[in-house]
């Protein structure tokens, strides 16, 4: 529950699933490029491990919490009273990413059916995704739900 007296509108799902996808296209190429030839980890390798933290950490905490695919679809990451979210939920939110996968994709899938639209990831970190005003300042909101 936001506890500010600001008030968000949530991110649409759709919204969500394109700015993932074109994020996971950035960090496919960085990673291809960097992370050929190292050690493998669940699948991928460790570089590419660490280049997806490194990115989530500095968009979230350095950049507003927007990513690069958030930056576009105008949606940025706050925690739960509204604040920005810290090193340590932008590092717990990734680890939820890489939870989400094996399971049939249920944990990204569970934004979908959820009430306040979270993700695993979401749900371990105490974050919620909402719409960002142009000059990066959440709006008013017309969902009053967090």
């Amino acid at each position: 529950m936001i506890q500010n007296s600001q008030s968000y509108e949530l991110a649409d799902i759709g919204d969500r699933a394109f700015a993932l996808l074109i994020d996971s296209m950035i960090l496919s190429l960085v990673g291809g490029i960097f992370g050929f030839g190292t050690a493998s980890l669940f699948g991928g390798s460790l570089i590419g491990l660490l280049i997806g933290v490194a990115y989530q950490w500095y968009f979230l905490t350095q950049r507003g919490g927007q990513t690069p695919g958030k930056m576009l679809m105008n949606i940025r990451v706050i925690k739960a009273d509204g604040s920005p979210i810290s090193d340590a939920d932008a590092i717990v939110r990734y680890i939820g990413y890489l939870i989400n996968s094996p399971i049939l994709l249920l944990g990204w899938l569970w934004a979908t059916w959820d009430g306040k639209n979270q993700g695993w990831h979401d749900k371990l970190a105490n974050t919620y995704v909402v719409r960002a005003s142009r000059d990066e300042v959440p709006v008013k909101i017309k969902n009053d739900t967090l």
